[in-house]
């Protein structure tokens, strides 16, 4: 299943049961192995579950649901698309998605940085929050589904739809509802009644596009683009109106 070659660990995924695979990975990391390539994945789940050492996963094929989650610093490359739960609770690390993902990406993550090179599915960044000194980062290139920042208590989500053709919008609807933390960067436009009502529209200011700059920046040394050029077009800032937009259903 495994071979190692210039310190390199390659292993053949191929019908192998997800928590032989994930036992494996696990053992690989504890003798301190810096880099590992999985090839001819077919949906195995919850790889680089629960990691915390800096090794860099590169993945051929199709992981399953809950890539990434729980982890505390590894890198992690997708050569393909992926399922659902990408990065769910992550700490730090980073993965990075050569292709689609799937609903709920970066559930309730708290420290990291996740980049998608095309669409993501529904509740892209739910409830992603800031963790003592982490704030995650969720970068999407193309766009995604309905309830896309719903719940966010903190970190940045952009989606730069550079999949759309020159003034169509996005399509989600109910962007940010819930929202109380954190901050979404579209590119491009929306219309009002396509917003949560707790989000607020504002324009950039100068801390913003040097957010921008960064994360797009990376967004386009990861997949080839330019990212002067993405940054030429309209952003807007939504923003979370309110602190608790549900306190009071809650008050005794």
């Amino acid at each position: 299943m495994a071979s190692r070659k210039n310190s390199v660990v390659k292993m053949d995924a191929g019908g192998v049961y997800y928590r032989e695979l994930n036992a494996s990975l696990r053992k690989a990391v504890t003798n301190s192995v810096r880099r590992i390539e999985l090839r001819n994945v077919h949906g195995q789940r919850y790889i680089g579950t629960d990691l915390n050492k800096p090794v860099e996963i590169e993945i051929f094929g199709t992981p399953g649901n809950d890539l990434g989650a729980f982890m505390n610093g590894p890198r992690i490359i997708v050569r393909g698309n992926a399922q659902d739960g990408c990065g769910n609770t992550m700490n730090e690390g980073e993965i990075v998605i050569h292709g689609h993902a799937g609903d709920i990406i970066g559930l309730s993550a708290r420290g990291g940085k996740i980049f998608v090179r095309d669409d993501v599915g529904y509740r892209a960044g739910i409830h992603m929050k800031e963790y003592r000194d982490r704030k995650p980062a969720l970068v999407i290139g193309g766009t995604a589904q309905d309830f896309v920042g719903e719940y966010m208590a903190g970190g940045v989500l952009i989606l730069l739809g550079l999949n759309l053709k020159e003034g169509e919008n996005h399509k989600a609807n109910f962007i940010g509802t819930g929202m109380h933390g954190g901050v979404i960067y579209l590119r491009g436009s929306v219309e009002e009644y396509q917003l949560g009502k707790e989000v607020g529209v504002a324009q950039l200011e100068d801390a913003d596009r040097q957010v921008l700059k960064q994360l797009v920046g990376e967004f386009a040394a990861h997949f080839g683009y330019d990212a002067g050029e993405i940054l030429k077009h309209k952003f807007i800032k939504l923003f979370p109106r309110w602190l608790r937009p549900y306190g009071r259903l809650y008050a005794y």
